[in-house]
């Protein structure tokens, strides 16, 4: 099973980072995409990665789930992307997983897709989230939309994660291996 983690010039390390690891700990083939037009991208706190894939080159039919890592001005450059946002509504329509956290549900409020359903962001993005319930806790999942609070809780998040795609006890696993339960 396929997860693509989308990175955009500023998105936050740990968010993106230890969620990849996570999914991969628990044997998801986790690929970072690049949505610059180059496989280098730069983080929110200067540290350049490496992707696994450019945005053009990635194969989303073949993907499970589609990840926004927060972070600024990476949240706001995913929101920007006119080509990520026809993925997430193609996504949506075909009852496909989408994945955000911190700043970045903001995309999924600005497309529409949080219209009537649970979600969580990091605090002050509230307004953006359009149509949606607004929670504080950690991680809400609601349907087939994940959406994560914030750095703090990248674990949580990414556990959940993998427990909506392979289940509970492959989640309960990776944590127990990560010295995390």
């Amino acid at each position: 099973m396929r997860v693509y983690v989308c990175l955009a010039t500023g998105f936050e390390d740990m968010e993106a980072l230890g969620t990849l690891d996570v999914l991969r700990r628990a044997g998801v083939d986790a690929r970072t995409v690049s949505m610059t037009g180059d496989v280098m991208v730069t983080t929110a706190h200067g540290v350049t990665v490496k992707c696994d894939e450019l945005f053009e080159e990635a194969d989303f039919d073949a993907a499970e789930m589609v990840v926004l890592p927060g972070g600024l001005p990476g949240a706001t450059n995913l929101d920007a992307h006119e080509g990520l946002a026809a993925v997430l509504r193609g996504f949506s329509a075909k009852g496909k997983w989408v994945a955000a956290i911190c700043a970045a549900p903001m995309v999924l409020g600005h497309l529409g897709l949080l219209d009537g359903r649970r979600a969580t962001c990091y605090p002050g993005f509230e307004s953006h989230l359009h149509g949606a319930a607004t929670a504080g806790s950690p991680v809400e999942v609601d349907g087939r939309v994940v959406t994560g609070k914030g750095p703090g809780f990248t674990f949580d998040f990414a556990l959940t994660l993998v427990a909506q795609l392979c289940g509970q006890a492959k989640a309960d696993e990776v944590a127990s291996g990560m010295l995390l339960k």
